[in-house]
């Protein structure tokens, strides 16, 4: 009887830690014969499967991305939640909601319409958006890649307020940005950079605790000195990669 009972034991957790596994599905979204090959040309640069799993993605969890803009890694993330798990959207939707959203396997991805009004003023470098509310509660985990930057603090602090909202306890929230310099002076140059320090001080003073980083986009020629899209830069810009929890 003893046998019989650690014999099911070992199934059952083979059968979780397969739920949870997400190496192969990240290298079929990877491989799928429609995804662009612009895309394809990023992958080197992005490192999805080590930041998703430096992130602790499982592919049973219910994620938001924040601000998908073209749908990269909507693309990647919405198959490996597709089975097991539930993928969101929200602010900023609009392109893959024309087109990455109409394609097929992608029917299970929810937009969450949050009334935001994101916009950006004439002659601002940063966007602006009324109060957010993503209607949802009890998420695993929330990301967002390479987007806090376009924010002035007030607006970066009604986000990640709404990202605290929606998580559960436990709920990690995974942030990925161009690396500004400690302090420096905002110019011409670091408009579409941001202080990581910085980001670390918005969120623990929002409640979040800080986690963990990973040097996984540390890039040692990027001298924080350029714009990311000149063409010296982008591409291959220093960001960080800062992992919080919600207590």
């Amino acid at each position: 009887m003893r046998t019989l009972l650690a014999l099911v034991l070992i199934i059952a957790a083979g059968f979780a830690q397969a739920a949870n596994e997400i190496d192969a599905n990240v290298e079929a979204a990877l491989m799928a014969e429609g995804r662009p090959a612009a895309d394809r040309e990023r992958d080197r640069n992005r490192r999805p499967l080590e930041t998703l799993n430096f992130f602790g993605m499982k592919d049973n969890m219910q994620v938001l991305e924040l601000m998908p803009g073209g749908g990269w890694y909507t693309r990647v993330l919405a198959p490996v939640l597709a089975d097991n798990g539930k993928l969101y959207a929200a602010i900023g939707t609009g392109r893959i909601s024309e087109r990455v959203l109409t394609e097929p396997g992608f029917d299970k991805v929810e937009v969450i319409e949050t009334g935001a009004n994101l916009h950006r003023p004439q002659s601002s470098r940063f966007y602006v958006l009324d109060d957010v509310d993503f209607g949802i509660t009890g998420l695993d985990m929330v990301v967002t890649f390479r987007n806090l930057h376009n924010f002035a603090p007030e607006d970066r602090a009604k986000i990640n307020a709404a990202v605290f909202d929606s998580l559960r306890s436990g709920g990690l929230y995974g942030v990925i940005d161009h690396t500004k310099r400690h302090m420096e002076p905002a110019n011409s140059e670091n408009r579409r950079r941001i202080d990581p320090v910085l980001v670390i001080k918005e969120l623990t003073g929002l409640g979040f605790e800080f986690i963990d980083y990973s040097n996984l986009h540390h890039r040692a020629d990027d001298e924080l000195e350029y714009e990311v899209g000149r063409r010296s830069v982008t591409g291959n810009t220093d960001r960080f990669t800062l992992l919080f929890r919600k207590p």
